[in-house]
């Protein structure tokens, strides 16, 4: 297979962080030699990750094994899905702000028809259903655990303890129609396609706000990793943690 040189678009500051992370790890193991330094293995992932290179293409351009690209990534990854803040750490950190958005996401992964639990009816697509937090300004405050796509993100509100996280917190949060019911800290619009005076107005409003919670989502699937998953649906949830761990820490 032949390489060639290719760019990815992040900082060095995130490639050092990373190769930081894999150096203290390296030593509190009492790794002796690995095929790469903590550096080319940092790059090696972050190429994964944020290009969505197969593990055949990595290990013909880092000229190592593919078994070995298989090892330093899923190591890397459960490195970084540790670092992750849980939802009450995220609750706590967000008590200082206005509000936040509560929006959710089915990320594309391989599965036949045959897998029904993991088709989403409202996508059209099999996936997995992660939900997000993000603050006013549209950035990244928190991801859930992923969950098939067939699960509504009602159900899957609830089933991560966000409604119930929030209202202890006494955070206000904007979401859009699916989350009709979540409880009072979750402000939804008004139903109906022939809203007139002031109904209309808010879901106007509520609408303007709650758009820049896209942002988040977009953050995650700039990681092209995340628009067509093809690992194990059990390291998923991994996967999405490692990403959120690196966009919050850089």
């Amino acid at each position: 297979m032949l390489a060639y040189p290719s760019g990815i678009d992040l900082s060095g500051r995130t490639l050092q962080h990373l190769a930081g992370l894999l150096a203290g790890h390296r030593r509190r193991a009492g790794s002796r030699w690995r095929r790469l330094t903590c550096g080319r293995q940092a790059l090696l992932v972050l190429a994964q990750l944020r290009c969505g290179d197969t593990y055949a293409r990595l290990a013909a351009g880092f000229r190592v094994g593919i078994a070995t690209v298989y090892r330093y990534i899923r190591e890397a990854v459960d490195l970084m899905a540790a670092r992750a803040p849980t939802l009450e750490q995220a609750v706590t950190a967000v008590r200082k702000k206005a509000y936040v958005i509560l929006d959710g996401t089915v990320l594309p992964i391989d599965r036949i028809a045959a897998d029904r639990p993991y088709y989403s009816g409202k996508k059209k697509h099999h996936g997995m259903n992660v939900q997000v937090l993000a603050d006013p300004a549209g950035r990244l405050i928190w991801a859930s655990d992923a969950l098939p796509g067939a699960v509504h993100d009602l159900t899957a509100a609830r089933t991560h303890g966000i409604p119930a996280a929030l209202t202890s917190g006494d955070i206000k949060c904007w979401a859009d129609k699916a989350y009709q019911g979540a409880g009072a800290a979750v402000r939804v619009p008004f139903r109906g396609k022939n809203l007139r005076g002031w109904h209309r107005r808010y879901n106007r409003d509520h609408a303007k706000i709650r758009s820049l919670g896209e942002r988040a989502i977009a953050t995650l699937k700039c990681w092209r990793l995340l628009r067509k998953l093809r690992c194990s649906t059990i390291r998923i949830t991994a996967v999405v943690r490692a990403i959120l761990a690196l966009e919050l820490a850089t």
